[in-house]
């Protein structure tokens, strides 16, 4: 990117904190990159995406629309569907909601390097409580736990995921807490 291209995210709201793109624009050459920079305004419903990300070790990239970027996890043996489970979940950078259709290659030299193709996607909702209310994604994700219901094409039902001392574990609830 030029010294001369804006840096800040058109849609922000909260002009006077940082930009949550910051970190992922200064990663990447967008002249080099087909990967979106970023601007667009976030959908009516909270959407989700898991890509297959062949880069220098394959993994499953998991993003959830929060608060207008895409949080975003590098999950190494990618999400389960059998609540026994329990998948280490490395969190990256926030990424444009842009970038939840992307799909291609992301040229050597380049951070992330490799294939990017599109796993799953659909809309979730949020079923993360404190103290019996709920609060939002941003929040649960501040306070290290967040739980919610995913309607994809291979994923459906809820999950969480929560910070532990050493990272991120991402779970499939087991069908009695799906419910609640």
């Amino acid at each position: 990117m030029d010294e001369g291209t804006e840096r800040s995210n058109p849609m922000r709201t909260d002009i006077k904190g940082p930009d949550p793109l910051e970190t992922y624009r200064e990663k990447r050459d967008f002249l080099k990159t087909s990967e979106p920079p970023g601007g667009a305004s976030a959908p009516a419903r909270a959407i989700f995406v898991v890509q297959e990300h062949r880069s220098s070790r394959l993994h499953y990239d998991l993003r959830l629309e929060v608060d207008g970027v895409l949080k975003s996890w590098a999950v190494p043996k990618g999400p389960s569907t059998d609540p026994r489970d329990k998948r280490l979940a490395i969190q990256t950078e926030d990424h444009p909601i842009e970038y939840a259709s992307f799909e291609g290659t992301i040229p050597a030299g380049q951070y992330g390097a490799g294939t990017v193709a599109i796993w799953d996607r659909g809309s979730y909702r949020n079923m993360t409580q404190k103290d019996g209310r709920e609060i939002s994604m941003g929040e649960a994700l501040l306070g290290g736990h967040a739980a919610f219901w995913l309607e994809g094409e291979k994923l459906k039902g809820g999950y969480a995921i929560t910070r532990t001392k050493r990272g991120w574990i991402l779970i499939k609830m087991k069908a009695e807490k799906e419910a609640e």
